[in-house]
């Protein structure tokens, strides 16, 4: 018999370890503003520098942080940092970390009330708060027949959605006898790639799938809409779905809800994403974008994206969470409990996978380490600043601005063309001071400078527009 031997770490050494990680973590953001926001490495280069075998003794905690700084760091891009302006804000904040921290530590498996009531609990109270935070409708709160989830992304989101929405419409049958071939669903060209993923995993394809037109404004045309279902119905189709955008991916272009939710009958489920936007919701003046929501059968928004707390944390509310438990439900003996049967919220029922994070845990921390007030207040900061960096773009000679700000989002181009913007980004991307992302408008390529990172200031998008200013000067030269 082989003698017992424990390779754990201690109780002492975990203490020794998590301070020296926790101070890492904390002179990581006191450094991050001076460091390039993009590694300069190539596809490969990392992986190359690491060991194709695993060690087959332990290694010391120090030598793993040793190579996290000399191999793990040098390939990262720096989304924490105050001069990242792509794609949308991956916000954190102390609170948030800390309190990813206490649900590691924990390890709760939160499929079911009974795994971890704490978990449960705690997820249902923290969604009817940002019902209240973000001023949603009562029937999105659990004490009425809906109730919120955090699901990872808003792509599992609207997945979900579709799926109680083909269950409603069907009565059921989707899941017992397959998809029928006449269902389509509608969302806008503008609207985010994981619509159509959804539509594909959801049985409904890609050729049921109807991306309406836009306006001038890059939102939903309820107009086009309303021929497109009309056109489906003559054809014998059977209209079940619909996603609309507050806030797309490419411009912020906010679809018109209330537009929208008159074009449908009660059979169309009509689910509302709003990303990035939504966090915008906290302040009261900003919640005009949510005009008609009372209508929507489901809605969700990214905590992860502009409030303060780390990936990964979506919150997804439903009118009625019968429909979606209805269609996601599947109770083997083993998940069987006395709980459920009396009507205990088993969140495993609201979700694709069986197994749930405590995510819950972080979110709280922050409401609670902000309150409304301090929310709201970085919120407006972000958003002054986006003001600051539309006004500069509509005073200048170099650039336009293809669509008016929405929120804290600009998208310019330069007057000369696709081939001088593009040029512009890159040779502003390419110093490593700043990062800001691109996409199509018209067809005509548009650079997109988002304001939400945490520690960004006026005078990091001062010295952007700086940069900016700069390269299209030296294009124009050269």
């Amino acid at each position: 018999m082989h003698p017992k031997l424990d390779y754990h770490m201690t109780t002492e050494e975990f203490r020794k370890a998590g301070k020296e990680v926790v101070d890492w973590i904390a002179d990581y953001y006191d450094w991050v503003e001076s460091q390039p926001v993009v590694p300069a490495v190539e596809p490969g280069d990392i992986l190359a520098q690491l060991p194709p075998l695993p060690p087959q003794k332990g290694e010391p905690f120090g030598r793993v942080m040793s190579d996290v700084d000399a191999l793990i760091m040098p390939g990262i891009t720096h989304w924490q940092s105050p001069n990242f302006f792509a794609y949308f804000p991956s916000n954190t904040s102390f609170p948030s970390i800390l309190g990813e921290m206490v649900s590691a530590g924990l390890g709760v498996q939160g499929m079911v009330w009974k795994t971890s009531p704490s978990c449960t609990e705690l997820e249902t109270l923290v969604m009817d708060w940002v019902v209240d935070l973000l001023g949603l409708p009562a029937r999105f709160l659990s004490t009425g027949s809906g109730g919120g989830v955090i699901h990872d992304t808003a792509s599992s989101a609207v997945l979900c959605a579709m799926l109680a929405a083909r269950e409603r419409i069907t009565k059921g049958s989707g899941n017992a006898k397959g998809v029928p071939a006449n269902l389509v669903a509608y969302t806008s060209t503008q609207a985010h790639s994981s619509v159509q993923k959804a539509a594909r995993i959801a049985g409904i394809g890609d050729e049921n799938l109807r991306l309406v037109d836009v306006d001038a404004s890059f939102a939903m045309d309820p107009a086009a809409l309303r021929r497109a279902i009309q056109e489906d119905l003559a054809a014998g189709k059977t209209p079940f779905f619909i996603c609309a955008t507050v806030g797309t991916t490419s411009s912020l272009a906010m679809d018109p809800i209330q537009a929208i939710s008159d074009v449908l009958d009660e059979s169309v489920w009509l689910h509302i994403d709003a990303a990035m936007a939504g966090s915008a919701a906290v302040c009261p003046e900003f919640r005009d974008m949510h005009a008609g929501i009372e209508g929507a059968d489901s809605y969700c928004f990214n905590p992860h994206k502009w409030l303060f707390t780390n990936f990964d944390c979506s919150c997804f509310f439903v009118a009625d969470r019968n429909a979606l438990i209805g269609a996601l439900s599947i109770l083997p003996e083993y998940l069987r409990t006395a709980e459920h049967a009396a009507g205990a919220i088993d969140y495993r029922d609201w979700q694709v996978p069986l197994g749930r994070r405590f995510r819950a845990l972080k979110l709280w921390f922050v409401i609670r380490h902000y309150g409304a007030e301090g929310l709201q207040s970085h919120v407006r900061q972000h958003i002054e600043l986006a003001k600051e960096f539309e006004r500069w773009v509509a005073e200048s000679d170099q650039f336009d601005l293809v669509v008016k700000r929405s929120l804290n989002t600009v998208c310019f181009a330069d007057k000369r063309g696709d081939q001088a913007t593009k040029a512009i980004l890159d040779k502003v991307n390419a110093s490593g001071k700043l990062f800001a992302s691109h996409t199509k408008l018209n067809d005509r390529y548009t650079i997109r400078m988002m304001v939400g990172q945490r520690t960004t200031e006026l005078r990091h998008v001062r010295t952007a527009w700086e940069r900016f200013s700069e390269a299209a000067s030296e294009y124009r030269k050269g």
